[in-house]
């Protein structure tokens, strides 16, 4: 019996982050109800930048599930692109971080800053993971090649052990001789033959 009711408890606890929360417009914008979503926001704007539990506006909760409508909606109903939530996050990081590549694309069109970072920017993100198209994307609104982190690292840094990215990186001018806190450079953790590549990308 004591098995059956832990069952049901972490079952209970699974369903609670599928809803995301209680909020009145922070579900509607995960389950993608519109309609329930615009009415209460005629009603009470405010509630369309607040956040639930885990500091997520429903911006940054839509985004994140891949709502596009919600999406643009909340943006029509003059909720600012560049919010910031409580982590530091805006929903920019949310979309790149799920791969929502048109959700990025949205919020870039409509003026969200890539370089904007409490730890790390999306394109931090996106070049730990090896996400080219995703650092494509990034690249055409002008993200910073060079901008670094909480640890001092640039985007090439992070992007030393995928070659593909790190080679990306390196042909857009990101430097290959800017430091981290440990006082490595990218050329320095460059694995195999790929710091040759990079210094003959950079300096021919």
């Amino acid at each position: 019996m004591e098995g059956i009711a832990w069952a049901s408890w972490r079952s209970w606890k699974n369903d609670t982050k599928v809803c995301v929360s209680n909020w009145l417009v922070c579900n509607p914008a995960y389950s993608e109800k519109l309609e329930e979503l615009k009415e209460h926001i005629l009603a009470y704007k405010s509630l369309a930048t607040r956040t639930d539990q885990d500091s997520l506006s429903p911006l940054n909760i839509a985004a994140s599930a891949g709502r596009d409508e919600i999406v643009k909606a909340l943006l029509g109903k003059g909720v600012h692109v560049n919010v910031v939530n409580q982590n530091g996050c805006i929903p920019l990081h949310c979309a790149a971080s799920k791969n929502r590549r048109e959700i990025v694309a949205v919020f870039l069109e409509g003026g969200a800053n890539p370089d904007v970072h409490f730890e790390a920017t999306a394109m931090h993100q996106e070049a730990a993971k090896g996400n080219l198209k995703m650092i494509h994307s990034l690249l055409y609104y002008k993200a910073s090649t060079d901008i670094q982190d909480t640890e001092g690292n640039t985007p090439l840094h992070l992007a030393c052990e995928r070659v593909e990215a790190a080679k990306l990186r390196g042909s857009q001018g990101a430097s290959i001789y800017m430091e981290n806190e440990e006082e490595k450079t990218p050329l320095q953790g460059a694995r195999g033959g790929l710091g040759l590549i990079l210094k003959t990308m950079v300096e021919g």
